[in-house]
């Protein structure tokens, strides 16, 4: 078996630039948001579309993976909660209207999920 492995492309959000320094504690705080229905964080499938701060405070830009998800409510929570504590000051989510696919992952090599072999 091969040890190949693809390239992460991780997803650059505005504090890349501005807060470098607060990126990998609030990847780390949102890689513990599990979609329950594919199983995966919220950082792999890409459902955060950008973080920026201003004024002391957060915003997210985050997307679901359908628009009627049933755990929507709860993962939209459950993300806030997470950013407040990985970026330590208040946050507030706005829900984008892309459409999510897998294209949006930040691991492809995460698409062998057993379910298309």
């Amino acid at each position: 078996m091969s040890e190949e492995k693809e390239t992460v492309q991780e997803i650059k959000w505005t504090i890349h630039d501005t807060h470098p320094d607060r990126v990998k504690l609030v990847r780390e705080k949102l890689s513990e948001v599990i979609d329950p229905e594919i199983g995966m964080n919220i950082i792999q499938l890409g459902l955060i579309r950008d973080v920026t701060i201003e004024n002391d405070i957060a915003r997210l830009k985050m997307i679901l993976t359908t628009p009627f998800c049933p755990y929507g409510p709860a993962m939209i929570e459950m993300t806030k909660a997470k950013a407040v504590e990985g970026l330590d000051m208040p946050v507030t989510i706005e829900m984008g209207m892309d459409m999510w696919d897998f294209s949006m992952m930040e691991d492809p090599s995460a698409l062998d999920w057993g379910m298309y072999g």
